[in-house]
């Protein structure tokens, strides 16, 4: 099977294959992130832009790896968009693994902080 270009539409299946998630999941974040607009072709199939797919990934990042709700999740990027002006692209990718690794470990410093201040007092 060929792969797809960066610029070609993906279906909801494609998509939630990428993400790990089922289907009903996109539908869902559809009605719960206003600016997440697939286009609509015959009998409702939804085909995803490439801003929808990198919007998509964004969804899923803060979801899954960050811990936002989904009202916290639709906060942050309402007030990203308005703002710094529209999310550029490149904002709403995947971080990178060193990045990942980075926020991890801060995360656990501030954990190991709490605990080391819950002990001693």
């Amino acid at each position: 099977m060929r792969e797809k270009s960066a610029d070609a539409f993906r279906t909801i299946g494609e998509m939630a294959e990428a993400l790990g998630v089922r289907t009903h999941i996109l539908r869902y974040w559809e009605e719960q992130f206003p600016m997440l607009k697939p286009l609509t072709r015959a009998g409702g199939r939804r085909l995803y832009r490439p801003e929808d797919v990198a919007l998509l990934h964004t969804i899923h990042r803060l979801l899954y790896s960050e811990g936002y709700t989904v009202k916290g999740a639709r906060r942050f990027l309402t007030v990203g968009e308005t703002s710094a002006g529209p999310v550029e692209t490149a904002a709403l990718s995947s971080p990178s693994q060193s990045e990942s690794r980075l926020d991890f470990a801060a995360l656990q410093a501030v954990r190991d902080r709490l605990a080391a201040a819950l002990a001693a007092g």
